[in-house]
């Protein structure tokens, strides 16, 4: 039987995170305070480190460099050899698209496209070499039965096998060293940390010390009971609690928390939970000790241990790189677009008043990281307020004539495409970055909102959820500022590039209703 305790537990592995989010929102959240790290912690986080690419990028990557090698190459036999006494592109092209198509998926199939392939394991050339010697007797046979074999060079066709396999090897050696220096430089694995340092952490340490090709970085363990003994665990050094981790996750790059504690500890994972879901990390429940078993389609893997999947990082792999994409694109075609408002902007600001015509200002950005932003000066030089510690109000008198009308309708945000396209901490569209000393009701945004963090788990925007429905402008109550933490949060947890379309294109008729802008 299944005891009362361990029920909601099972809901929420079997719904996954969005069950959990549920449980979460039931109490209050936990903000954890800043803290004084460890001085293994603080070495940890003062390590360089190198940005990190996705292994599931890299992948994709890889086939489509390859893709279009295996038609350079048969392209580059036609030009040699065929097209000097024939010019018939039109009947080989077709030809090399349909084998270099044929080899992607074979390629697949073999499972050559991994990281760990990448690495230099010698079986990926003989799988790639029976592969693509496969894809080739399709080819001969498919000639043979369409009567096509007179159509092609047979000098052409085996040139292209040879050429082909080789340039393949060749390229797979470049990757294998260009692969085997990110993976030294941490690149390619996951930085993972465990939560627990009794015999089930151990146990999780252990077992992915002994696996190969995981991708995992152990960097450290955090854990609530300070009556474990010793500084480490299974070798691995103690780095604090799970407030620590809050902390540790802020400064230096943490993908990956693995909970070691039995899903019958609903309690305490939940209440580990309201302190870490403001990361943006990957959170799992080790689940190769619990001697209750779920359905396997209940489970994901890391190499051979089974977890939980609690929480994902809200955009990541390939959403990286089309929301990175799409704000390069978007908003280089935005600036070029409005660069007279731009230029006129400027030349308004600047017979306004005295002073420099771009105001610049710290905000929270992707992680809590302080980034500055751009935008128009509405204020009187001496007396700008650069880090908000009043908010803007109804007939400030700290805001030009000119300032009012670019406030009003948001024209002095403008210069954040420049943050957009030329910096790139920002984006076009997602939780608007606010001041760091911001207040509302004279309570700063972080203690008047509880799991006020959570919004910067992905990359703040010119533009978001909460500015379509209403919430742009003032936020001096309570209230406000919950309600634009909540569009915020909806935001994150619904992200995808149909949304933010859907928000760019309603934002202009968001910007009339001007009521709260000053």
């Amino acid at each position: 039987m299944i005891d009362s305790e361990s029920r909601p537990a099972l809901n929420a592995a079997g719904a996954g995170a969005a069950a959990v989010l549920d449980r979460l929102r039931e109490g209050p959240r936990t903000e954890a305070a800043p803290r004084t790290l460890s001085p293994k912690a603080r070495a940890i986080i003062d390590k360089p480190m190198a940005a990190p690419i996705s292994p599931i990028v890299l992948a994709g990557a890889v086939r489509v460099i390859e893709f279009i090698l295996m038609v350079a190459v048969g392209l580059a036999i036609f030009a040699a050899y065929v097209s000097p006494v024939s010019a018939h592109l039109w009947l080989y092209l077709p030809a090399v698209l349909a084998i270099a198509t044929l080899a992607t998926l074979a390629f697949q199939i073999a499972d050559i496209y991994q990281v760990h392939a990448f690495r230099g394991h010698e079986k990926q050339y003989m799988r790639m070499a029976s592969a693509w010697s496969v894809v080739f007797l399709i080819a001969i046979g498919g000639s043979f039965f369409l009567k096509a074999g007179d159509l092609y060079s047979r000098v052409w066709l085996g040139t292209y096998y040879v050429g082909g396999l080789l340039a393949l090897i060749v390229s797979r050696k470049v990757l294998y060293y260009i692969v085997r220096r990110w993976t030294r430089e941490g690149r390619l694995t996951r930085r993972t940390v465990i939560v627990g340092a009794g015999e089930a952490g151990e146990r999780i340490i252990e077992e992915l010390r002994r696996q190969k090709d995981t991708g995992i970085e152990l960097i450290g363990v955090f854990d609530d009971r300070g009556d474990r003994g010793g500084d480490e665990c299974a070798g691995l050094p103690k780095l604090g609690t799970v407030d620590d981790l809050v902390e540790f996750g802020r400064n230096t790059r943490v993908d990956l928390v693995i909970f070691s504690l039995p899903i019958t500890a609903e309690n305490r994972i939940l209440h580990m939970l309201r302190k870490l879901w403001v990361l943006p990390l990957d959170i799992r429940l080790a689940a190769h000790t619990n001697k209750l078993q779920f359905r396997p389609r209940s489970y994901s893997y890391i190499g051979k241990i089974p977890v939980i999947d609690v929480f994902d990082r809200p955009i990541a792999d390939w959403d990286v790189v089309m929301k990175w994409l799409f704000d390069k694109i978007i908003g280089t075609l935005a600036l070029i677009a409005l660069s007279p408002v731009l230029i006129a902007t400027a030349i308004a600001i600047k017979l306004d008043s005295k002073g420099p015509v771009i105001f610049r200002q710290k905000r929270y950005g992707f992680n809590n990281d302080l980034i500055e932003v751009y935008k128009f000066r509405s204020m009187y030089t001496d007396m700008s307020d650069a880090t908000a510690a009043k908010l803007v109000t109804k007939d400030d008198p700290r805001v030009t004539r000119v300032g009012r009308f670019i406030r009003k309708t948001s024209i002095d945000e403008l210069p954040q495409l420049f943050n957009v396209v030329f910096k790139g901490n920002l984006s076009l569209v997602g939780p608007r970055p606010h001041a760091v000393n911001a207040k509302a009701e004279a309570k700063l945004y972080a203690d008047a909102v509880d799991g006020y963090f959570a919004r910067h788990r992905v990359k703040p925007g010119i533009t978001g959820w909460a500015q379509i429905n209403g919430w742009r402008g003032e936020t001096d109550t309570h209230e406000k500022i919950q309600a634009r933490v909540e569009h915020d949060l909806y935001y994150i947890e619904n992200w995808s590039l149909l949304l933010d379309l859907s928000i760019l294109v309603r934002t202009p008729i968001s910007l009339l209703k001007t009521e709260n802008a000053y």
